[in-house]
């Protein structure tokens, strides 16, 4: 029980380390190389705090850049902490040696472990140690796969082609591209076909990287005067999932050598996948045969889940908080209020959970408003309450001055408990402030009707119905 309270107090501190450097770093920096920390374990005696990377790449690359920076924001969350250490997550497959006209294995899987040794740290090609592609592990994320991968309408086509891809048998189309803005799922499907292909090709090399990464192994190559062997090591591979194509723009070199790689394995059969922010056509400053080879195969569109989605996902996502117990009005909160992408959703909801339980709170509406505000605040569109009561007065067919009337026919009162109700679901406003917009009515008032109109919605579809149709009114 202690273990286990020590993990949601170091999971809750480094939520609010990883936002205060997502601020500072911008959201680039902070999604490439702060998100995929992974905390391990904390030991008292030593005061070390152990944070785990995927790869040996992305853990040098944090330890160089921001080790000091890690260690200064932990040591103020928490003063028992005086040591952070940055390592390669354990576990993880690892890219067996790789050896090219020095009597390597060329059949040999780069991704099989069971012949790898605690002693083969660096990649040896054609004689010479290459630190780079082969040192890494392959870095695929065992929580993002399929079956974690909630689908609607928006998302549909863009699965069932990333599953065709990672099958059994060739896909009809090559490369896959898959467009999505931030924060909605082209990362995940980017994962989840490693994992199914690993699975249905056992023995087969993947190589899974950001294109950022990309032209970091390039130019180191170039530099160490290894392109020979950078070549012959990229084109080994399998499939090839690159994510964030657009950073890319810009670099001749780079792109040349990407275009190459592409024909290379499109001619050899092996599978590609591509993701990125805008379509091939909207990347700036790309070779026009690049976008050319881009957009060659298939290019799925992953649009913005839509509420029906967003609710799925977070039902989906309360089933690893068993048995926390999270009420339909939040979730139904949450799901309209953090509309912009799937990972805002997903983490707010993460963080309402644990702060919860780290202070014994019990979920509720009220505990969401107050500890989301700043994801709430940047999600939510601007509606008024003078949008409110004239979309109700449209739908119900009332004057809009009944609003503010002191009539209290039945006809009237309804359609005013209604946008009582939705002015305080869709805006900040307080039930006084409310309350003054109805004519001055007392704050009391406001509370009832909001109540009131909850409760409806569970007993009486019409009810729920009618609100949801002017819910999807407003927010459209």
């Amino acid at each position: 029980m202690e273990q286990d309270q020590e993990a949601l107090n170091l999971a809750a501190d480094w939520a609010d380390i990883s936002q205060g450097l997502r601020k500072d770093l911008g959201q680039q920096l902070h999604s490439q190389w702060i998100k995929p920390i992974q905390l391990g374990t904390f030991c008292k005696e030593t005061g070390t705090l152990d944070l785990f990377l995927p790869t040996e790449f992305s853990a040098n690359w944090v330890n160089d850049r921001f080790a000091d920076r890690l260690s200064l924001a932990w040591k103020i969350a928490r003063p028992d902490i005086r040591n952070v250490r940055i390592q390669v997550l354990p576990g993880r497959r690892q890219l067996p040696e790789l050896r090219l006209g020095t009597g390597g294995n060329p059949g040999l899987a780069a991704n099989d472990s069971s012949q790898f040794t605690a002693e083969a740290g660096a990649v040896t090609l054609g004689g010479s140690d290459y630190n780079s592609l082969g040192q890494a592990t392959v870095g695929l994320d065992p929580s993002l796969t399929f079956t974690t991968f909630v689908t609607g309408t928006g998302n549909v086509l863009a699965c069932n082609a990333a599953q065709r891809v990672s099958a059994v048998e060739a896909p009809q189309f090559s490369p896959l591209y898959l467009k999505a803005a931030t924060g909605q799922g082209k990362t995940h499907l980017l994962h989840a076909i490693g994992h199914t292909y690993l699975t249905n090709h056992p023995r087969a090399r993947i190589f899974y990287c950001s294109a950022e990464r990309f032209m970091v192994e390039f130019v180191q190559a170039l530099r160490q005067n290894q392109m020979i062997e950078f070549k012959a090591r990229l084109r080994g591979f399998d499939l090839l999932l690159v994510d964030d194509i657009q950073f890319i723009i810009g670099k001749a070199s780079a792109q040349e050598e990407l275009l190459y790689t592409i024909d290379a394995l499109l001619a050899e059969g092996k599978r590609l996948v591509f993701a990125a922010d805008r379509a091939p056509q909207a990347l700036d400053g790309v070779d026009q045969r690049l976008l050319s080879r881009l957009s060659m195969g298939l290019v799925a569109d992953i649009q913005p889940a839509d509420i029906e989605l967003r609710r799925q996902i977070l039902e989906h996502r309360l089933q690893r908080f068993s048995p926390a117990d999270v009420p339909a009005d939040v979730i139904e909160f949450l799901a309209r209020t953090i509309n912009r992408n799937v990972r805002e959703l997903v983490g707010g909801l993460n963080k309402l959970i644990a702060y919860a339980q780290l202070t014994g709170q019990a979920v509720s509406l009220q505990l969401a408003e107050e500890q989301l505000t700043d994801i709430l605040s940047a999600n939510r569109r601007r509606i008024t309450i003078d949008e409110i009561q004239r979309t109700v007065c449209q739908f119900y067919r009332v004057d809009r001055t009944e609003m503010s009337s002191k009539r209290r026919a039945r006809a009237v009162v309804r359609p005013r408990q209604v946008a009582m109700y939705l002015s305080k679901v869709l805006t900040p406003r307080s039930y006084p402030e409310i309350g003054r917009k109805f004519g001055g009515r007392d704050h009391s008032t406001v509370i009832h009707a909001v109540r009131l109109i909850e409760d409806l919605r569970t007993r009486d579809a019409d009810m729920d119905g009618d609100v949801r149709s002017l819910l999807r009114q407003l927010e459209s």
